[in-house]
């Protein structure tokens, strides 16, 4: 009863509706519908392992939020990163944990490391110039660029290792890589100038 008295309300409102309302209201319809589809069929399902729990919790009348973590989360995040050794001129070493795909140039300005890395790492300029000091790590990486290697052709104390830190990536096999830093570098824009990443 209730049922048919709804559906002779919604087709008493549908009659009132002049015809470009009606129109306006059954695109707007449709156009939902098909998001809907689109959403549904392309959208790929989160993985579990992804969904955390999180507790909310209101403290001093702003609100918190936490994350539940297991050792084995706290143990997959340490194997996302490596262990990268920088040796400045000075031969002082600074070991730092690198995530797994930045560049070196950006793990050193994210600790403080003179790397100057003067083009921000857009490969316009060799003053991110690292030394590789293990030949076998050498070998574990990528083949340099044409570009790369024009760059490290103006890099001040080449040698048969450099590289240029922006092109150095962070992966698995390169865990305990070893990088020095030349004693001075080129920057035709301003010597001595040291730019902070922003």
């Amino acid at each position: 009863m209730l049922a048919s008295k709804s559906l002779k309300l919604g087709t008493q409102a549908i009659r009132g509706l002049s015809r470009g309302l009606l129109f306006s209201y059954l695109f707007s319809v449709l156009r939902m519908l098909i998001i809907v589809f689109i959403v549904s069929r392309f959208s790929k399902p989160v993985a579990q392992a992804t969904i955390t729990r999180r507790k909310q919790y209101v403290q001093g009348g702003e609100l918190f939020s936490t994350t539940a973590t297991s050792s084995a989360d706290v143990e997959n995040e340490e194997k996302k990163k490596i262990s990268v050794t920088f040796v400045d001129k000075d031969g002082e070493e600074t070991q730092i944990k690198v995530p797994i795909g930045m560049s070196m140039l950006e793990a050193a300005h994210e600790n403080d490391i003179e790397l100057e890395g003067a083009c921000e790492g857009s490969l316009a300029c060799s003053t991110c110039h690292v030394i590789v000091m293990d030949v076998e790590q050498y070998n574990k990486l990528e083949d340099p660029t044409d570009e790369e290697n024009d760059m490290l052709d103006l890099a001040f104390g080449l040698t048969e290792t450099s590289r240029l830190g922006c092109q150095v990536i962070a992966k698995p096999e390169l865990d305990g890589l070893r990088l020095a830093l030349p004693a001075a570098t080129r920057n035709f824009a301003v010597d001595g100038f040291k730019p902070k990443p922003h």
